[in-house]
């Protein structure tokens, strides 16, 4: 496919993204977006700020301009400003910044009700704006604010607007659909009218998102002519936000035949850079970026990823600086289960896997996603159940843990086909517990091994759902022995552990009473079970 032309990316997410509701970036968070942007992701221009806004966002701007000039590029830091001639064209000189985007008004419905002016006034004082800006040294760019809403509502005077542009000396006019109300069959019949008329023109189209549409009109704008897209890293800006840099980026690149200077495999470290200083979360579904978006939770996906990469797209994580990932949980198969074994660079025995597979399957239910780093818990617990023969289970328990009083529980257990229950209390639900197993081993004159050591610990990177994983030490008169429950209730975990412990010490008194001696002495075993 021939690449006609390259598309301008203007990205203005330490301008109308600082705009979200509840963001603000410090300036010395702004530089270091504003080296991401342009240093390592290769956007063609930055928006860092408005004029007059404050001495922090003057004080911001001067720490990119610095920067900038040191690296030659100061053309590409751009700065709003506005029809107020001398002030912002004076507070950008100071910031040190050589380009202005200048906002006016692109609709009469805006002019005459927000600014009280005829087109006649606004007009004169755009020229006398842009020749002072000129006079002082500063490029300009021009926004139609509300251009969208001119368009549907005002046409004759925003075509006019652009036809004055069109003879001063004006890099860009920026088409901003203010409001995002536009569809993408309306930018079609407005871009080719303006384009038509205009042809020499540089357009710019800066997409807001209100209807979900803005990369879809972006799309669209693209195709019918525009030359630059004004995008937000994640979509930042007021109301829904702004054309999301990521998303924008790969539909151009993928939909269309025009090129980019984006480094794609960069977009994934500003995304979550940008979203650690803005403060605001990644939605996990959102493309591109998004946590869930390369990963495939059905089996079946995976199974045909295996045998001729079946569910993969252009849209490959690669491509953005991240991996795929096979999610386990109760709609987990063996091909997703095979997946993160590789990556752990585990081999387990097709009858085993079938094990840790339905044992996935049962802990879905219970937790929304099982990790990477759930996995090897999860194997090791299924491997020590294999070793282990089940003719003692704790078949039901009752736990009441309530402030101001001790806790308690009613345990029933099935040892060898029989039941037995007992009631106990304790110092905690997992203390309660064991005095009323106690009870019922006393009952039966059986003896407890002493508990030495106790142990819980969650897989790296775990949060409030993660499994967790007790190991408890034992000593039966001398022999020391591990024993390892998981779950994702830390005293549930540890009664699994108690519980495997109870059919090991039949075990040992099974091997005690045939005479077959230990070869690892008075040691039971150096490994944990």
């Amino acid at each position: 496919m021939s690449r006609k032309k390259k598309i301008e990316i203007m990205d203005t997410t330490l301008r109308d993204g600082e705009q979200t509701s509840g963001v603000s970036f410090l300036p010395s968070e702004k530089l270091q977006i504003a080296k991401l942007l342009l240093e390592e992701l290769k956007v063609d221009r930055i928006e860092v700020a408005s004029a007059r806004v404050s001495e922090g966002e003057l004080e911001g701007v001067k720490k990119i301009t610095h920067w900038a000039k040191d690296k030659g590029w100061l053309d590409r830091v751009e700065v709003l400003g506005f029809v107020d001639t001398p002030m912002s064209v004076d507070w950008i000189v100071e910031a040190g910044a050589k380009v202005m985007n200048l906002l006016t008004k692109g609709s009469l419905n805006h002019l005459t009700h927000q600014l009280k002016k005829t087109p006649e006034i606004h007009f004169h004082e755009i020229k006398e704006c842009i020749a002072y800006a000129n006079e002082r040294g500063i490029d300009v760019n021009v926004y139609l604010e509300d251009w969208s809403n001119g368009m549907r509502n005002s046409r004759e005077y925003a075509m006019a607007l652009v036809g004055l542009l069109s003879e001063l000396n004006v890099k860009r006019v920026m088409l901003p659909d203010t409001l995002g109300l536009l569809c993408p069959e309306e930018v079609e019949t407005f871009m080719a009218l303006i384009i038509q008329q205009y042809p020499k023109v540089h357009f710019d189209f800066h997409a807001h998102n209100d209807y979900d549409l803005s990369v879809a009109n972006v799309l669209k704008a693209v195709k019918m002519g525009a030359k630059g897209v004004h995008t937000t890293v994640n979509g930042l800006g007021e109301r829904a936000g702004n054309s999301p840099l990521e998303s924008v980026v790969a539909v151009i690149s993928d939909f269309t035949d025009y090129s980019l200077n984006i480094q794609e495999n960069k977009i994934y470290r500003i995304s979550k850079l940008v979203e650690q200083f803005s403060g605001l979360r990644i939605p996990a579904n959102k493309p591109v970026v998004g946590e869930n978006v390369f990963t495939q939770t059905a089996g079946v996906h995976a199974d045909g990823d295996n045998k001729k990469n079946l569910y993969f797209s252009d849209l490959l994580p690669e491509r953005f600086g991240r991996t795929r990932k096979y999610a386990l949980g109760k709609t987990s198969g063996k091909a997703n289960i095979l997946k993160n074994l590789v990556e752990l660079g585990i081999s387990l025995e097709p009858e085993e896997l079938a094990k840790v597979t339905q044992k996935i399957i049962e802990l879905g239910d219970k937790k929304e996603r099982v990790t990477t780093e759930d996995l090897p818990y999860i194997i090791s617990d299924v491997l020590q159940n294999n070793s282990i023969q089940k003719n003692i289970v704790i078949d039901g328990y009752h736990m009441v843990h309530s402030k101001g009083l001790r806790p308690s529980v009613q345990l029933r257990m099935k040892i060898f086909d029989q039941f037995y229950e007992q009631n106990a209390s304790g110092d905690g639900q997992y203390d309660s517990f064991m005095k009323a197993l106690k009870k019922i081993y006393k009952s039966l004159s059986k003896e407890l091994p002493k508990l030495t050591d106790f142990h819980i610990s969650i897989p790296p990177g775990g949060k409030t759902d993660a499994f967790v994983e007790c190991v408890v030490t034992w000593d039966l008169k001398g022999r020391i022995f591990k024993t390892k429950g998981l779950d994702s209730d830390q005293t549930i975990a540890a009664m699994k552990a108690t519980e495997k412990m109870l059919n090991i010490i039949e075990q040992i008194n099974t091997i005690t009473k045939s005479e077959k001696k230990n070869p690892y002495g008075n040691e039971y075993s150096p490994i944990a079970w």
